[in-house]
């Protein structure tokens, strides 16, 4: 090991899936060695150069973006932006001088992480995902070393460089214990209900947000508190939808900070089935409805999903039905306390509490 503090670079992002895993490998290499220096390369106008700086991390915005499935201005800029982000990644890289790089995912891992193999920095990939994403299927070869979340992934990836970790998650998702009660009073919420809790990712999710508008009175009527994260978009129409009811029973926002008090507070959980979410549920060990979204590359998060389902550790409503079946299908859960117990129990056995430290330690042997 070098004879000063470390140097590190992380880069990635675009949604929380990508933000919060990398802000978890931050915060144990800082436990680790304290006077280590990391610094965020994220994508500007992306939602990491606001959560990154958030958790006390310094951040660098490259000028990129995905590729757009439709023909748009964005995809005939696409190769400017690519040169664009591998000329910054590199003068980023030799005025740091990493001694390691991790890549995340996302669109600014893509230049950072060829920028760094191409000078000889110790790199590694963190792939969340049950499918590959495009980025890290491009770096595969290039990179040191792969931890992955799921089996099965020497699909996508050389085995040789594949190590088997789990998804950092946040520390404060590990430890619900004894704050339950913290949590009910957080939210402003009957203690003596239990409580749903509805997550369409960082962004918020269009199915799960109709299909709960639409089946509030239903909700009501279960006797059942909800906690709702509706994403920025929807949340005007979700307020004032949520106002003709008890303030005691309905909570909306657009986007929950403590989501270790959401975790605690809920009893059954809807949700997206993004491999953080998945990764956090299993942490929690909360009975859950898995909505995976249709708008995502190899329809990956029903792939996430069916990996619980196939264990009985959660059950699964597809998209298209969710307007009509979803909150029927939560409730019938939420009534069923064996069933619960069994998707509990379950999914528990899923959990991988260590990811964030096993990944860093990965990191660490590249740089010995």
């Amino acid at each position: 090991m070098p004879n000063r503090p470390l140097k590190f670079i992380i880069s990635g992002g675009g949604t929380g899936g990508h933000i919060y895993p990398a802000i978890a490998i931050a915060n144990e290499i800082k436990r680790l060695h304290p006077n280590a220096d990391i610094l965020f390369v994220g994508a500007k106008g992306r939602m990491e150069m606001t959560r990154v700086p958030e958790a006390g991390y310094k951040i660098i915005g490259l000028w990129i973006s995905g590729l757009q499935r439709r023909l748009t201005l964005d995809n005939l800029s696409f190769p400017l932006k690519v040169i664009s982000s591998i000329r910054s990644s590199y003068k980023i890289i030799k005025d740091f001088k990493p001694d390691a790089v991790v890549g995340v995912g996302g669109y600014a891992s893509g230049p950072l992480l060829y920028a760094a193999t191409k000078l000889n920095i110790p790199t590694l990939i963190q792939e969340q995902n049950s499918h590959a994403g495009i980025t890290n299927k491009l770096l595969a070869d290039k990179v040191d070393k792969i931890c992955v979340a799921y089996d099965s992934m020497y699909k996508f990836f050389p085995n040789a460089k594949i190590v088997m970790t789990g998804n950092p998650v946040r520390q404060d998702i590990i430890e619900l214990a004894g704050k339950r009660e913290e949590a009910i009073t957080f939210f402003g919420l009957n203690p003596a209900r239990k409580t749903f809790l509805v997550i369409g990712g960082s962004l918020g999710a269009r199915t799960l947000n109709q299909a709960t508008e639409k089946d509030l009175q239903k909700i009501q009527a279960s006797g059942y508190n909800l906690i709702w994260q509706t994403g920025k978009l929807f949340i005007p129409t979700a307020e004032a939808a949520v106002k003709e009811y008890a303030k005691d029973q309905f909570f909306a926002s657009d986007f929950i900070k403590r989501m270790d008090l959401a975790y605690a507070a809920a009893d059954v959980v809807i949700s997206r089935a993004g491999a953080l979410s998945i990764s956090e549920l299993c942490l929690a060990q909360k009975p859950s409805v898995l909505v995976p979204s249709p708008n995502v590359a190899e329809d990956h998060q029903t792939k996430n999903a069916m990996a619980l389902v196939q264990k009985e550790a959660a059950v699964l409503v597809k998209d298209v039905e969710a307007g009509e079946t979803l909150w029927d299908t939560a409730i019938a859960l939420a009534n069923d306390e064996d069933k619960q117990q069994q998707l509990s129990h379950n999914i528990g056995l899923l959990a991988k509490p260590h990811a964030a430290q096993t990944i860093v330690q990965e990191l660490l042997k590249l740089i010995r």
